[in-house]
């Protein structure tokens, strides 16, 4: 990979300049199929009719309409990397996998051929470092975030202290399931628990042994790193053996309607977090039903709207749309290129004013990336089911990761990486 991530480096150099497409090409790669298409569907369904909802109700994005290819991964690394290879040559401005796997890969590409790798929530949490990884953007808030977090959240459950406690992490056996484990591992010896670590093989149907070990070892909390069927099947064994939904949590990737529906009324107290609101309550969502769902111009049935991955996809397309937009301020002309939306992305400057004026008033933190911030805030809310009302119900205020312990982390995996690839850092 050394050799190779160095090359298309280089090759790179020459691609910047590239001229403007007549359109603007935001490729989805999505999955509608296989054992994560309960949660890769509405987010797919999400990001496209954001994008609709822009070319419907405002002609585009600064007078350029947005062309949205779809390509299915089915959460398959190769056929991503397939995905962004058939895609990277029709004037694609920005890609968002939504797969750890897959950005792993893409990352050395992105950074030769010249395209931003938008991963909110996911892929490489180092990447935050913006003086290594100059072509990818995980802003709001990333993995180690999370677990920061949630530990804080799990620690006022606790009344204020750890000290003793177990906690067991149940985790999809991926890169991405992997990912929380170095920051637990540090927060765990700061902070005086146990952590026990619970691996689960894709795509996470069978899970009984790991769950009589939670009986067995009577963990005061567990953390999941799921997705997909594991999340289903994960909280059903959790109610199988009885063990409370209160102090059940999951990243945001296992906190989907989808996820706990299945286990009916018993899955009520079960807690994610997020780092973006849910619920049809933002104006935007009545914008999205008058012009692309009553249109019928919506992606999917028009069912998941106001769904928490609903959202999440209609997120990333609005953080993807106002980089666009920022790209189009700096440069002065609407048909931007690739390079130019990392300047957009770069600069980006999302304030609550302008989520006001999307329709997205509390929705999530504000952003102000700058050439070494390609994280964000890092912040999160916490929701817990309520199976009564079928809806999630906000359980804190905004809580922010600590960075005491997640930036060296951060600066540690970036520093390798740049060593790793003859990476000379920039930003001075």
């Amino acid at each position: 990979m050394k050799k190779t991530f160095t090359a298309l480096v280089a090759a790179a150099m020459t691609l910047t300049s590239a001229p403007a497409f007549a359109e603007l090409v935001v490729p989805n790669l999505s999955y509608r199929t296989g054992p994560y298409a309960a949660n890769g569907i509405p987010y797919a369904d999400g990001f496209n009719d954001y994008f609709t909802l822009l070319n419907e109700r405002d002609g585009g994005i600064g007078g350029e309409m947005v062309r949205v290819p779809e390509c299915e991964t089915a959460y398959n690394t190769e056929k991503g990397v397939e995905c962004y290879e058939s895609t990277k040559g029709d004037g694609a401005l920005a890609y968002n996998p939504l797969s750890t796997g897959i950005t792993y890969q893409l990352i050395p590409k992105v950074t030769a051929d010249g395209h931003v790798l938008y991963t909110p929530g996911y892929g490489r949490t180092s990447a935050a470092n913006g003086k290594v990884f100059e072509w990818v953007f995980n802003y709001p808030a990333n993995y180690w975030d999370g677990a920061s977090i949630i530990e804080q959240y799990l620690m006022g459950k606790a009344g204020g202290s750890l000290e003793g406690k177990k906690i067991a992490l149940v985790y999809h056996n991926s890169a991405y399931g992997k990912e929380p484990i170095r920051t637990l591992q540090e927060l765990a010896a700061r902070d005086g628990f146990e952590l026990e670590l619970l691996p689960v093989d894709h795509p996470g149907q069978e899970q009984k042994s790991q769950w009589l070990q939670v009986r067995r070892s009577k963990p005061d909390f567990v953390i999941m790193y799921g997705w997909g069927v594991m999340n289903q099947v994960a909280i059903q064994e959790a109610v199988n053996i009885r063990f409370p939904m209160e102090n059940f949590v999951g990243i945001w990737w296992s906190g989907s309607e989808n996820d706990v529906r299945s286990a009916g009324e018993k899955a009520d107290g079960y807690t994610t977090v997020s780092f973006h609101g849910t619920g049809m309550d933002f104006p935007v969502y009545a914008d999205i039903q008058k012009y692309v769902i009553d249109a019928g111009k919506a992606a999917g049935a028009g069912d998941e709207v106001g769904t928490m991955l609903y959202s999440r996809g209609m997120y990333a397309a609005m953080i993807i749309s106002e980089a666009i937009r920022k790209a189009q301020e700096i440069h002065g002309h609407s048909a931007v290129t690739p390079a130019e939306v990392r300047d957009g992305f770069e600069q980006l400057d999302l304030t609550e004013a302008r989520l006001n004026e999307l329709g997205l008033p509390n929705f999530a933190q504000p952003i102000q990336a700058t050439c070494a911030d390609h994280g964000g805030p890092g912040s999160g809310l916490m929701f817990k089911w309520n199976a009564a009302d079928g809806k999630w119900v906000a359980a804190s205020d905004w809580i922010s990761a600590d960075s005491s312990v997640i930036d060296p982390l951060i600066a540690e995996d970036s520093a390798a990486f740049a060593k790793e690839n003859n990476i000379a850092e920039r930003c001075n």
